[in-house]
């Protein structure tokens, strides 16, 4: 049943491809997408399911659905050079991070922090908030959050300290 549900969000985001951005049906098949994610791990937990299998295609998923999305809102938004700037900041920490993990432990490390997930959840969030709030303020709370999250990830990897 989680595969199933993991196998939505894919489908959504193959539909999402055909749909102007910020349409109503975009919106309808980004949240969809976005619920199967909160609601696929959680059904293979509370069912017992949880597989290896389940897993990649999870992170099959995820990478999809944050593909198309960013293929289909990065036109349509116009993005100060600052929160690119920003952006690309953050995103350098977390190559560190991946690295950083790699080398001292010799295997892939993410660290799945109550910040990461904070960081993940408002980045889902964004797009739903554009027509609302201008990007230069909602991007900045989020960029100021993914810095801290990402430093936090660093230190846990680099000091070997378990996320409980």
């Amino acid at each position: 049943m989680a595969n199933l549900i993991t196998g939505c969000r894919i489908l959504c985001s193959i539909i999402m491809i055909f749909f102007p951005a910020f349409s109503v049906t975009f919106y309808v098949l980004y949240l969809a997408g976005g619920v199967t994610d909160m609601v696929d791990g959680l059904v293979a937990r509370k069912t017992n399911t949880v597989s290896k299998m389940g897993s990649r295609l999870d992170s099959i998923a995820d990478v999809f659905f944050v593909a198309v999305s960013l293929f289909k809102i990065l036109p349509a938004v116009d993005i100060s050079t600052w929160l690119w700037i920003w952006i690309a900041v953050i995103a350098a920490i977390k190559v560190i991070n991946i690295l950083s993990g790699f080398l001292s432990q010799k295997r892939f490390v993410a660290e799945h922090t109550i910040m990461n997930k904070v960081t993940g959840f408002l980045l889902f969030l964004l797009p739903l908030t554009l027509t609302v709030i201008e990007l230069n303020y909602s991007g900045a709370v989020v960029c100021y959050i993914a810095t801290f999250a990402a430093i936090q990830e660093g230190h846990y990897i680099r000091t070997g300290k378990e996320v409980e």
